[in-house]
């Protein structure tokens, strides 16, 4: 989305972007990174899906309550980062792309901040889930909040006479000469 006629309400909309973003990564990072007073922690996860085996072995209910929230913890940013960048106009891939390699960046740094926290336990599993969670919540709301505010923008409809000729839109503007410096 650039700036045109109506370029504040570009403004306006990466700042609310922009604001719930920083809220949400606040949010995250004190969910993620306190520490916690537990009488024993468990080793660190680093065999990749061998955490959500571990919770399919527990239970349907288990199961999805923990891979949920592996899934639902960065899930907004895949709606926030592209809603911080403001742009209407790009390719969905590129987004998606763009989108779920941030996520995992992100994931990837909280995971890595969790090694000198006590009580936090580093989980290859979760930046798994939480990739995925970015990846869906973006392919979920993106596309479709992005043609809707396309149709909803500014229409620029070519009107065609009855002859077929596009009508006229005005004179086209000028540039007065400037003279030449001596």
């Amino acid at each position: 989305m650039r700036q045109g006629t109506d370029g504040q309400a570009v403004i306006r909309f990466r700042a609310v972007g922009v604001s719930l973003l920083l809220a949400h990564l606040l949010l995250v990072g004190w969910l993620s990174l306190r520490p916690l007073d537990v009488p024993w922690v468990t080793a660190a996860n680093l065999s990749p899906f061998a955490g959500i085996k571990a919770d399919l072995s527990l239970g349907p209910a288990v199961a999805a309550r923990r891979i949920g929230a592996g899934l639902l913890l960065l899930a907004p940013l895949g709606v926030l980062l592209p809603m911080a960048g403001g742009r209407l106009h790009v390719s969905p891939w590129s987004s998606l792309a763009r989108t779920v390699a941030a996520g995992a960046l992100i994931s990837l740094a909280i995971e890595l901040g969790q090694t000198g926290v006590p009580g936090q336990v580093v989980d290859v599993d979760s930046m798994f889930l939480n990739t995925a969670g970015v990846a869906i919540a973006h392919v979920l709301v993106v596309p479709a909040g992005r043609a809707r505010l396309r149709r909803g923008g500014p229409r620029r409809v070519r009107e065609v006479s009855r002859s077929g000729h596009e009508a006229p839109q005005g004179s086209t503007p000028t540039i007065s000469r400037v003279g030449m410096a001596p």
